[in-house]
């Protein structure tokens, strides 16, 4: 069975690289709409996959903390990322391009570093992330799988690269275990979920 959670954000961006001109060389926002959809072939003590209500404290958290922020490009240029930085207090650096695609990546492997952190308490078995999908727009998205998530042809996405604001850490309403979910090296070995 599948089970899917809503979550939106505002965030400003540049996708550095593509083809359309405005694009990549403006700065421009969305209003995101990001589906996590998780799957389990059990129910757990309340014949539920997962209670959306343990959803809405750590797993909002992580998915709005790119909420009226700006994204930014490690790879980007120097002066731009620290003009941005000192301009506004939510930033969030990540070590791929802010693209719909990197986005549904980056979502993907965060929660996911989320989900096995978190203990089960009402007898949940075997749930699993089964996508992510961000809407960019009303009419566009991408979905990640697992394998993408994973994929290094796509670009490698360790945790400990990815860097968020004073004023982003301030206001996860569980700090400790962000950090826990930020601190790895590297994503979680598919073959070991």
């Amino acid at each position: 069975m599948i089970i899917r959670k809503l979550f939106k954000f505002e965030n400003a961006h540049i996708v550095r690289g593509c083809s359309t001109l405005k694009c990549r060389s403006s700065l421009h926002g969305h209003s995101y709409q990001v589906e996590l959809l998780f799957e389990s072939n059990f129910l757990d003590n309340g014949q539920m996959v997962y209670d959306f209500g343990l959803m809405k404290q750590n797993m909002k958290d992580l998915v709005e903390s790119f909420d009226h922020a700006i994204t930014l490009w490690s790879g980007d240029d120097e002066e731009y990322k620290a003009d941005m930085k000192k301009h506004s207090e939510r930033w969030v650096e990540l070590p791929v391009s802010p693209s719909a695609e990197q986005f549904s990546r980056v979502i993907f492997v965060m929660i996911e570093q989320l989900l096995a952190l978190t203990s089960t308490i009402n007898g949940e078995k075997e749930v699993k992330l089964h996508s992510v999908i961000v809407h960019e727009t009303q009419t566009g998205y991408a979905q990640c799988f697992q394998a993408d998530a994973h994929s290094e042809a796509m670009g490698i996405i360790a945790l400990k690269d990815i860097h968020f604001s004073d004023a982003i850490k301030a206001s996860f309403h569980d700090s400790e275990l962000f950090e826990k979910v930020l601190s790895k090296e590297h994503f979680i070995n598919p073959d070991t979920i």
